[in-house]
């Protein structure tokens, strides 16, 4: 790591209040959970103290991390059963915790007791136990129950999206339901777009960061995340980039990601 980004670093430490930020894309395969494994944690190395949440029911977020203990109830305890915080709650490292899914967390999806409070359940755990400076929610691939409850929870929706038209027309899917969502709520969330397993030497990945840029312009992070082998890698040995390969374009681009967060256009 740089010293330029070592002074930066510590000139941002304690300098904003928490932040709830749903990381989505209904489309799989564009680097959702890749990047919040590894957003969670260079936000953790700059001074922040975080609080993932994993709320994908196929808990690909907890193994990313390394853990896949099977008797932990997980957000799905918490938000079914009133499991505490505190049994929930596992600490990676100093100031970062993970919230798992928990096996029940499928459930939700079909659960009708409850009514409209369905949908806040997430905000309330929140609101009610986490005080951190950063909550990142990792989202399942769907509109339903479980991607409601994280919509309502967030201020902010980070979209990764990859540099094909595919993701470019999943996006514009997303903008639209989400318009909707909005509009029923009579709220505005920031939105973000960050191009993920990105190749700038495809002319196919430069053609489709230029629709963004002319569709998106104010949502479009500058980052953009160079697709690397390690990045790919990494998960299966439950490691984030920075414990991976910390030298390697993921980790810088990640870092870079997350100083954009602090200082940059994404606040």
């Amino acid at each position: 790591m740089s010293i330029q980004y070592l002074n930066l670093l510590d000139k941002l430490k304690n300098n904003i209040p928490m932040r709830i930020i749903a990381v989505m894309n209904q489309k799989g395969g564009v680097g959702k959970t890749t990047t919040t494994l590894n957003l969670s944690y260079a936000l953790n190395m700059s001074g922040k103290s975080v609080t993932v949440i994993d709320m994908d029911p196929q808990a690909q977020l907890s193994m990313s991390f390394g853990y896949d203990h099977s008797d932990n109830p997980g957000i799905s305890g918490a938000m079914l059963s009133d499991a505490s915080a505190e049994d929930i709650s596992i600490e990676l490292r100093p100031a970062l915790n993970l919230i798992p899914a928990g096996l029940r967390l499928g459930e939700m999806e079909t659960l009708t007791k409850g009514g409209s409070k369905r949908g806040w359940m997430l905000k309330e755990f929140i609101d009610k136990n986490i005080t951190d400076d950063f909550v990142l929610i990792d989202c399942p691939p769907s509109a339903g129950m479980l991607g409601m409850n994280s919509l309502f929870a967030a201020e902010e929706i980070l979209i990764p999206v990859s540099g094909d038209y595919l993701g470019l027309h999943g996006v514009s899917r997303l903008f639209s339901i989400l318009k909707h969502i909005e509009k029923a709520l009579g709220t505005s969330k920031r939105k973000w777009l960050l191009v993920t397993r990105f190749n700038e030497r495809r002319r196919l990945a430069r053609d489709v960061l230029g629709k963004i840029e002319e569709y998106f312009p104010e949502q479009l992070m500058n980052t953009k995340i160079r697709e690397t082998v390690a990045l790919a890698e990494s998960p299966s040995f439950g490691k984030s980039i920075f414990e991976y390969q910390k030298k390697s374009k993921g980790a810088e681009d990640y870092l870079a990601l997350a100083l954009e967060f602090l200082a940059g256009k994404a606040k």
